[in-house]
Order: C-alpha cells, then sequence, then structure tokens
C-alpha cells in the first residue's frame, strides 16, 4: 500500500522502516505536518499516517478523500484531533496505536516529579556556573506523601506502582477501578478528597468534550497549599491561564508538564533561533518551579519500536480487509 507519512522526523523513519521490512509498504516520508495546505502531498497515496498535531479536521479528511486516501493510520493512542464523524461519512477507516509502553510515560511522570522536588534542573545549571550553594533547592520525602492519581488505565496504574515503592499512600479517582491497582494498595475516592487530600496531583486521563479543563480555578483553589500538578496526558485538560494564577499565588507549588494547550506550534520543532509569541506558555517559563518538556513522555526506544510495530501492522490489516485498532464515532464517548 502506497502510505504518505506526516510529521516525520529522522527517529520516525527509523523505526517505520525497520518495522516495514516485512510487510513492503511503500512508505513517503514527509517532513510538513498534515493540514489543508499539505493535503495535496498524499496524491497517489492509498493511506495516510499521522502524528498527534496534525490537523485531521473535516475540511483536511474531504480533502484526503478527494485524492482516493481511504485510511489514516494514527501513530499515537489520542484521537481527538480527528474528525471521527466526518471519516465515517467519507468512508475512511481510522486505527490508532491504543497501547505502546505505559512504563514510558509513567517513568517520565515520575522524572518530572523527582525533578521538580529536589530542583535537579535548577541545581545542574549551577554546578555548571560554578554555584554549589544549596539555598533554594530544599526538596522533601516523597517517603509518607499521598499521591493523588486522576485516571488509572495503563499508565495510571504504572504509575501508582513506582510512587508506592517510594512508600507513598496513593488515592485514585476513575470511573472504572483498576482492580490490579486496588490490589496493591490504591485507595480509591472520589475527585473532590482526591484533590484535597493529595501532595501530588497526577493527570492520566484522555482529551474529551466532558475532560477538556478538567483542571481549572475551582479546582485547582481545592488543592492543597504548595501542591505539585503533574500532567504527561493531554495539555488541554489544565486552563493554563488558572494554573499561572495558582503560581502566583502559591497555591501550585510545583507543576510539571510533558503537554500543553497550545503545544502544536511549538513542540517537536527546534524553535530555539526564534522569537516565541506565545505570551502564556512565555510567561510559564518565568516560574523557577514549573518544568516542562516538549512531548517527550513516550520517548523511549522500546515504546517507539512497538508504535512503529502496530502502525504497520493497523495498516496491514486495513489493507486485507481487517478491522485492526479501529477508531469510531463510538468511541469518542467511552
Amino acid at each position: 500500500m502506497r502510505v504518505a507519512v506526516y510529521s516525520t522526523k529522522p527517529y520516525d523513519e527509523e523505526f517505520l522502516t525497520a518495522a516495514n521490512l516485512a510487510h513492503r509498504h511503500h512508505l513517503s516520508f514527509l517532513e510538513p505536518r498534515l493540514s489543508l495546505d499539505t493535503v495535496p502531498l498524499a496524491a497517489g497515496a492509498e493511506a495516510v499516517c499521522a502524528f498527534v498535531n496534525d490537523d485531521l479536521s473535516a475540511g483536511v479528511l474531504d480533502g484526503l478523500a478527494g485524492l482516493g486516501v481511504r485510511r489514516v493510520a494514527l501513530r499515537s493512542a489520542g484521537f481527538n484531533h480527528v474528525d471521527l464523524q466526518a471519516a465515517a461519512r467519507l468512508g475512511i477507516s481510522v486505527t490508532r496505536v491504543p497501547g505502546y509502553s505505559p512504563h514510558a510515560v509513567a517513568e517520565h511522570c515520575a522524572a518530572l516529579v523527582l525533578a521538580l522536588n529536589r530542583r535537579t534542573h535548577r541545581a545542574y545549571n549551577r554546578v555548571r556556573e560554578g554555584n554549589f550553594a544549596l539555598t533554594g533547592l530544599l526538596g522533601f520525602d516523597l517517603f509518607g506523601k499521598t499521591v493523588g492519581i486522576v485516571g488509572t488505565g495503563r499508565i495510571g496504574s504504572c504509575f501508582a506502582r513506582i510512587m508506592i515503592g517510594f512508600g507513598c499512600r496513593v488515592v485514585a479517582n476513575d470511573p472504572y477501578p483498576n482492580e490490579e491497582c486496588r490490589a496493591m494498595g490504591v485507595e480509591y475516592v472520589p475527585l473532590e478528597p482526591l484533590l484535597a487530600q493529595s501532595d501530588i496531583v497526577s493527570l492520566h486521563l484522555p482529551l474529551t468534550p466532558q475532560t477538556y479543563h478538567f483542571i481549572e480555578a475551582e479546582r485547582l483553589g481545592s488543592m492543597r497549599d504548595g501542591v505539585m500538578l503533574i500532567n504527561t496526558s493531554r495539555g488541554m485538560l489544565i486552563d493554563t491561564a488558572a494554573a499561572i494564577n495558582a503560581l502566583k499565588q502559591g497555591k501550585l507549588g510545583y507543576l510539571g508538564l510533558d503537554v500543553y494547550e497550545e503545544e502544536a506550534d511549538l513542540f517537536f520543532e527546534d524553535l530555539s533561533d526564534q522569537v516565541l509569541h506565545d505570551d502564556i506558555f512565555s510567561r510559564l517559563l518565568t516560574f523557577p518551579n514549573v518544568l516542562i518538556t516538549g512531548h517527550q513522555a513516550f520517548f523511549t526506544r522500546e515504546a517507539m519500536t512497538n508504535i512503529a510495530a502496530t502502525t504497520i501492522d493497523n495498516l496491514t490489516a486495513a489493507e486485507h480487509g481487517a478491522a485492526l485498532n479501529k477508531v469510531t464515532v463510538d468511541d469518542v464517548a467511552r
């Protein structure tokens, strides 16, 4: 099958090429993101392979359908950037990678917790400048602290196991409690007590209309003073303007982000020689107690291998009329 692969970085080409050896699809690697302007690059392709910041709105899907594209293979778990109703109307099948390495994301989440707590990022810069003072680097013992996990799917449960290993008390909120978590000692509680009790709150939710700005001013206000908030899921789960106000007031003591509301114009690109035009993001960077990474939580060799393998398997299954990891309109409500 002829496949146009959008948003290609060197690592995408490396892992997808290796995964494709036994399948022999014709992969055309394209550096630009998928958008209305770049739809023509898919001319001659039967399928497109897209990433998290590619545009798969109705207009783009209409354009792809006009070129004869009938399949979209997402190399990501999330599908909130896809107009699934338009895809169904056009007869375009959409597949995704539902699980690649929950350990990769959970371990990065733990890394954010540790770095924020012990100010590792600040200490690194100080030592390089010959500053060995400890003032401003005081942390706290994780042992005995309460960690609140919102969402205990594969990633959330992995993170729970890590935090229990540190000797933390772990409480969780999920409409579908995970029995594996319960067996580890995780206590399920309503959301309000979780936010009020937790020293650390970590989000592990999909982005849906119901979870948009899940953490906003009111919920931030219900948290403990000085709480640590971690988000490695989807940027729009947090109302960034409200988080900035909470940081200014001291309500948020620490903020760790691997995702950001308006990341599509920033992440996965080298903008080091450019002026950032996102004033909200620039404001976040001024806080010493904020640590941001550029959507890299998934980025391990094991995860990339699994993402590429599942993506290629999905394409092969679709070519033979099978439904493997297919996403439909019904999935939005789940």
